[in-house]
């Protein structure tokens, strides 16, 4: 395994990470929970050492996988958590007013069964609680001794300004991928690598598109994160999307490596992205993914790869 520092702090974090949205087990298909445990004891004895979960995932119950699994394993694990987001009927209530992430912090503790957590981070922003509040909300939690750095998700660059006035920003976690560049063209990637932001990015993987395993445009039920979350199997997106994929498999395919180890290299490759995260449903999954930093992609495989994405997008 590979590692690299997040941001300015001290946390040599793996360039792969271990992502639990799946194993809150509401919004990617049935799981179990069993196999979820196993899985993150096979992601630490691989060297995985970040797991990211949240409140959200599951109403709390991915929390509790990661809190059977890491027992007797903390001081191997650095665990990143979230607050600000939780669920309601029909969909999310964001709240990152003190009060509320007081109790979400307290809740998550009792979950995962530590004492502290080592990153904490705004879900998503709340346009009714000024973010210079919450964050002074963050830095008395982290003077209390139960966080240790403060980081953000979702948040575009003059929000992140804002936060960065306030309280030392460690780290954000943005949606980012072969399939999905926003944070290059608003410049926002540009802004972190500048002000010593470490980038972890979600839906590494497209929502499982960039794993190769869809031959035709597959359809989810309307709970499925795959569906309301990740456009990439809308009806309109989908023959551009596959279309750019079948072309990466290609390069995957001259290389003689899986489709999804091209993937995360070139993701990892990219200037200051620290971690990508990456979901697992069973111990297979973890495996291959963490396979895939142990070779790189030539300077000429990473311009082949721009070229065939501007062919496209």
């Amino acid at each position: 395994m590979r590692y690299d520092l997040l941001g300015s702090t001290n946390l040599k974090v793996s360039v792969v990470s271990l992502g639990t949205w799946v194993m809150g087990g509401d919004n990617w298909g049935k799981v179990d929970d069993y196999e979820s445990i196993a899985s993150i004891q096979k992601a630490i004895a691989l060297g995985i050492n970040l797991i990211d979960t949240a409140p959200a995932y599951g109403d709390g119950h991915a929390e509790e996988i990661v809190g059977k699994a890491i027992k007797g394993n903390r001081d191997k694990v650095f665990i990143a958590t979230k607050c600000g987001l939780r669920k309601k009927e029909g969909g999310f209530a964001h709240d990152l007013s003190p009060s509320g992430i007081q109790k979400e912090l307290e809740d998550s503790l009792l979950r995962l069964g530590i004492d502290y957590i080592d990153l904490y981070q705004c879900h998503w922003p709340d346009p009714m609680t000024p973010i210079e509040t919450t964050l002074e909300e963050m830095l008395k939690m982290r003077s209390e001794g139960k966080i240790n750095h403060i980081g953000v998700s979702n948040f575009d660059q003059p929000l992140l300004e804002k936060a960065l006035r306030v309280a030392p920003v460690v780290s954000l976690q943005s949606h980012y991928s072969m399939l999905e560049r926003m944070i290059e063209k608003n410049h926002l990637m540009e802004f972190c690598n500048k002000n010593g932001v470490g980038i972890m990015t979600y839906g590494s993987l497209g929502g499982g598109l960039l794993t190769g395993k869809y031959k035709n445009r597959p359809t989810f039920s309307k709970k499925d994160a795959r569906r309301f979350f990740y456009p990439f199997y809308n009806e309109q997106e989908w023959k551009r999307h596959y279309g750019f994929v079948e072309a990466i498999r290609k390069i995957a395919q001259e290389k003689k490596k899986p489709l999804v180890e091209v993937a995360l290299n070139w993701l990892i490759q990219q200037a200051g992205v620290t971690t990508a995260l990456v979901g697992a449903r069973n111990r297979e999954q973890v495996e291959k993914n963490a396979q895939a930093i142990q070779w790189e992609l030539s300077e000429s495989d990473l311009v082949q790869i721009e070229k065939i994405y501007h062919n496209f997008f």
